[in-house]
């Protein structure tokens, strides 16, 4: 028996890796390590491919087989909204076909539990400060609507053949659980502000104007090992008799940050002394998106543990641990 985890050797998928390892559970990785590594992910059996290749439904029905698969976690996505406004047709070709594939090996192989990696995105721009599950999804990029559908095909697959599914509507993820986990990748805020100053230069800060108390987007950031913990609720959810209420959660905080309040605590964290650039906003930017956390709370009994300050904290310890680390300091 076995859990499988598609993008394990990622970023937030190592940290659920490693948490299911430490709880006795064995792990299959499937990966094409374009953003993971394979020293991330333990003992784990790696199996290198790309989920949305031709040949991908043969091989996960075929390891899901050997390895005895009762459950799987799909992080393998692209994820970032400005790249999928420039290529739309390939994230809809990598995120909605990647899901396909992988629902179509589950069914052959008799596997009936997913969770999946939904996002923040789904809902656009919300007309409410804080969003609930049950606010209308108007997702205002390529990457929110792959997540949307996402969500619709496992309802589809609920429906013909009794998959049981939990989305997990993931706001801003950041931190790191363990120094040698941080964020590999300069995809998201903090990871982009210190990879800026390891390199000598100023944050950037993408609009100023929107109408927020500082002019920068608010964002619920949560903490990656917070989250990686939602994950295992909700596998244990999952594998409960009990008749499902709920499949879709958001996983936040409750509170908002702004970009302007990030970048302060970096440098309050770090001691570091810098100025940001300000440049123009980015398409698909919403100006607000906080998550209303009260379902998971009550269905799966998780609540987020870690705010900013230690979010940070965690972020720059790991950075400092790495080859990247800021000297000086």
């Amino acid at each position: 028996m076995s859990i499988l985890v598609a993008g394990g050797a990622g970023y937030i998928g190592a940290h659920v890796v490693r948490l299911l390892q430490e709880r006795g559970e064995k792990v299959v990785v499937v990966d094409d390590l374009s953003y993971g590594s394979k020293d991330r992910i333990g003992d784990a059996h790696l199996v290198q491919l790309d989920v949305a290749s031709a040949d991908a439904v043969a091989e996960l029905t075929k390891q899901m087989k050997e390895h005895e698969v009762t459950g799987v976690i799909h992080f393998a996505a692209r994820k970032q909204v400005g790249e999928s406004m420039e290529k739309p047709m390939w994230y809809y070709q990598q995120n909605v076909g990647g899901l396909a594939n992988m629902l179509l090996a589950m069914e052959e192989a008799g596997v009936k539990q997913m969770i999946f990696s939904s996002s923040a995105a789904v809902y656009g721009m919300p007309p409410v400060e804080v969003v609930s599950e049950d606010v209308v999804k108007q997702p205002i990029n390529p990457y929110g609507e792959t997540k949307l559908i996402g969500e619709w095909m496992m309802a589809d697959c609920e429906r013909a053949w009794g998959l049981r599914w939990a989305g997990l509507r993931y706001f801003n993820v950041a931190g790191a659980g363990w120094d040698d986990l941080g964020d590999p990748a300069t995809l998201n805020l903090i990871p982009m502000v210190l990879d800026r100053l390891a390199k000598g230069d100023s944050p950037k800060i993408f609009g100023t104007d929107y109408p927020t108390p500082d002019g920068t987007c608010i964002r619920d950031y949560i903490h990656v090992l917070d989250l990686a913990k939602a994950h295992l609720a909700a596998l244990d959810y999952l594998s409960s008799d009990g008749e499902m209420e709920h499949h879709v959660f958001n996983v936040g905080t409750g509170q908002g940050n702004s970009v302007k309040e990030v970048i302060d605590q970096i440098a309050k964290t770090t001691g570091l002394d810098f100025e940001s650039e300000v440049l123009a906003r980015r398409a698909g930017d919403p100006p607000q998106l906080i998550g209303d956390p009260s379902r998971i709370a009550v269905d799966l009994g998780w609540k987020a543990q870690h705010y900013l300050p230690e979010i940070i904290e965690s972020a720059w310890s790991a950075w400092q641990a790495g080859p990247r680390r800021i000297e000086g300091v």
